[in-house]
């Protein structure tokens, strides 16, 4: 499923306590477009009947069903893209399946997902 780093999950918090959503937790959805491209939101909401709700990172995540497909093994980063310019970026990282929900934080890691026995 999808997994945050720790820089995104501190934007994401840091967010929420400036508009008033401290405690909310993070909606994550994602769609192809007419033109075939994947687009992604994010926002604060309430949980609703049939989403998928985990923790990842101190957040509480929720998808909905017509996004869990699209987010299998992504991982979202706030990284600076070009200098000066920070935003939140969605990447593939062929840990599909790999992880359960409750291991969020280890994914998206150089060494995998391992239950490092």
């Amino acid at each position: 499923m999808l997994t945050l780093t720790p820089a995104a999950a501190t934007q994401i918090l840091a967010s929420a306590l400036e508009s008033d959503a401290e405690g909310l937790p993070l909606r994550v959805a994602a769609k192809i477009e007419d033109d075939g491209q994947l687009a992604f939101g994010l926002g604060y909401d309430e949980e609703r009947e049939h989403d998928l709700s985990y923790e990842c990172e101190g957040l509480t995540i929720l998808i909905a069903p017509p996004s869990r497909d699209l987010l299998e093994g992504m991982l979202l980063d706030f990284a600076e893209v070009a200098p000066g310019d920070w935003q939140f970026v969605f990447m593939q990282t062929g840990e599909s399946g790999s992880c359960p929900p409750s291991s969020c934080g280890g994914c998206g890691s150089k060494g995998g997902c391992s239950s490092g026995n």
